[in-house]
């Protein structure tokens, strides 16, 4: 579990630097460069991933049942991940009106995949990490938020046809990775 909580506190700890100190890091990008910084910031976030899923594969191996969740909560958790997909895909999708609207759907999609993880597993280690990515969603999302209305950014929207587009490239992408993919890479089947 040490593993997990080091491979966390890395990888979200680095992404957070925006979130809790943006002047610090926008002195770092004046010091090391804009190339520097964010050269810096990929080495570590990848070993903080690294060692996240290092760290999780391990915590597997030693299951703690905190809950069972219903199985009702499985299939939600297929929709909030459905929902999630969309929205990762508006974060891409030019001129949709899902960004428009949200302003930052990758930290909204994060925040309904963990959201959604944190109700259909029930180990210690699926609290430590989905628990973990929903309370910095939730945090960076909201201080993303407060810092575009500072601003005045709003996002374009553009023609109909790019949310379209948009709802089923994510639509698509949740169905290789549901059926596909997740048993793959996490050895999990979500529809069992």
């Amino acid at each position: 579990m040490a593993m997990l909580i080091l491979g966390l506190l890395l990888f979200l700890g680095v992404h957070s630097v925006r979130v809790f100190a943006d002047g610090w890091r926008t002195r770092q990008v004046a010091r090391l460069g804009e190339k520097g910084w964010k050269g810096l910031y990929s080495i570590l976030s990848i070993a903080g991933f690294v060692l996240l899923v290092w760290g999780f594969g391990l915590a597997r191996q030693h299951p703690v049942v905190v809950w069972v969740p219903p199985m009702a909560l499985r299939h939600l958790n297929a929709l909030f991940t459905l929902l999630a997909f969309v929205l990762l895909a508006a974060a891409y999708v030019p001129g949709n009106a899902i960004k428009a609207r949200i302003g930052h759907p990758m930290l909204a999609a994060v925040k309904l995949w963990a959201f959604g993880h944190l109700l259909a597993a029930g180990m210690l280690h699926d609290i430590v990490l989905f628990g973990g990515f929903l309370l910095w969603a939730v945090a960076d999302f909201m201080v993303s938020r407060r810092r575009d209305r500072a601003a005045g950014v709003t996002y374009p929207k553009g023609p109909a046809s790019r949310t379209v587009i948009t709802v089923v490239v994510g639509m698509a992408a949740w169905a290789v990775f549901a059926f596909w993919l997740h048993r793959l890479i996490v050895g999990v089947s979500p529809f069992g």
